[in-house]
């Protein structure tokens, strides 16, 4: 069995660090998982492990030239494995799309049509515009798709969807300038790729309270395909298990459940598996906490609360005004804590402002993580459960 160090710098360093980039699916998630687990029942918790089916993808690499040249591109995550080689077809506005001939051909998408990654087919909140997009790209029937990165000097892949079954890579901008300026060109497009069935899980910890109602604390464990997720997010696991550590003996009324949620960065996400597993307990928690982005060296802590009460507003106020570190921003639904606000849950998000962009990126690495900042926030979630002990469930939720 793995010897297990205590403390959020080492956490961090486990998962950011020794583990590396944890894609659902692969052992790295697994490895993960096994850790997080071995660290809540070392605090005395008793852990559910929910499992799940999922897609595993395995990058093979991938190779492109055009017109004999060689340029840099990289597998998007999922994408089936392909040797093509055909005519360039260029794109960068819905309207463009419209009216390209695609079939085919490599389809270069640009400019405004790659200006955020493509959302999946069947992730709830896409928009009516990626709707457009897919139906486009499936029905025009490309033989292969080069997404180009807007930003230059970075990698973040601009489609991740297991149901989306055209090959396709993105290219750093680099790339991108080389292809629209010989539109007529030819390219060819090498992928080698395989899909799998894997399995992927929640971990779900918990020890009871003098009363059948709880407090949820989570944070999700995997990351994108090839970033380390130093702060997207293996610093919020890392605080979920300082916390764990902290509270897992703690005498306290209220329950406390403390989730590592998996499947946040791709679908299927982690939080339906919970769902189905938790039936209708969401009446039964006085309020959920999530962490996800937090620690940056470069970045302010930052706190929101979501369909809470205005005296439970007031008391984090007070209890936030001893923290002159941490920002208050407006509420925000991309990640774990929506799961419980969208059901009435008041719930609070932690995450970071301002400084640099690590999320999805390689450069996502430990060095950026500030440990102190980490114990600090474990501190002050510690006194915010430890100061909701004698409220009624109904003093956090709005008056209806």
């Amino acid at each position: 069995m793995l010897t297990i160090k205590t403390g959020t710098a080492a956490h961090l360093e486990r998962l950011g660090a020794e583990i590396g980039p944890r894609p659902i699916g692969s052992p790295a998630n697994h490895a993960a998982a096994q850790y997080i687990e071995q660290v809540f029942s070392a605090s005395g918790l008793e852990v559910e492990r929910q499992e799940y089916a999922c897609t595993a993808w395995e990058d093979l690499g991938a190779s492109l030239t055009l017109d004999g040249a060689p340029l840099e591109a990289e597998s998007n995550p999922f994408s089936p494995p392909c040797e093509v080689t055909a005519w360039l077809a260029l794109a960068s506005t819905v309207a463009e799309l419209d009216s390209a001939e695609l079939e085919g051909r490599i389809a270069v998408l640009y400019g405004d049509l790659t200006k955020e990654p493509l959302a999946c087919k069947s992730w709830f909140l896409k928009s009516e515009r990626d709707d457009h997009i897919i139906r486009l790209l499936e029905e025009k029937k490309p033989a292969a798709l080069l997404t180009v990165q807007s930003g230059a000097g970075m990698l973040e892949r601009l489609i991740e969807d297991w149901e989306l079954l055209i090959p396709s890579a993105t290219v750093p901008a680099a790339t991108g300038l080389a292809l629209v300026q010989k539109p007529g060109g030819t390219a060819h497009l090498r992928i080698a790729s395989q899909c799998s069935a894997g399995t992927t899980a929640n971990l779900v910890a918990r020890r009871a309270g003098a009363s059948a109602q709880k407090i949820v604390l989570m944070a999700h464990y995997d990351t994108k395909i090839d970033t380390p997720g130093a702060a997207d997010n293996g610093a919020g696991v890392a605080v979920l298990l300082g916390l764990a550590e902290r509270l897992g003996r703690a005498r306290l009324y209220y329950g406390l459940e403390f989730v590592a949620f998996t499947g946040e960065e791709y679908l299927p996400i982690g939080d339906d598996e919970y769902v189905r597993r938790g039936g209708e307990q969401f009446d039964q928690i006085l309020t959920a906490m999530n962490f996800d982005g937090v620690g940056p060296w470069l970045s302010p802590t930052s706190i929101t609360l979501i369909a809470g009460s205005q005296p439970y507003q007031e008391h984090l106020n007070h209890v936030t005004r001893s923290y002159p570190s941490v920002v208050w921003v407006e509420p925000w639904p991309q990640s774990n804590h929506s799961t419980f606000s969208w059901r009435g849950v008041p719930s609070i998000a932690f995450s970071s402002v301002g400084g640099f962009r690590f999320a999805h990126l390689r450069s996502d690495t430990v060095e950026w993580i500030n440990p102190a900042r980490l114990d600090e926030l474990v501190k002050l979630a510690a006194e915010i459960v430890e100061g909701l002990q004698d409220k009624p469930l109904e003093w956090a939720r709005p008056k209806a």
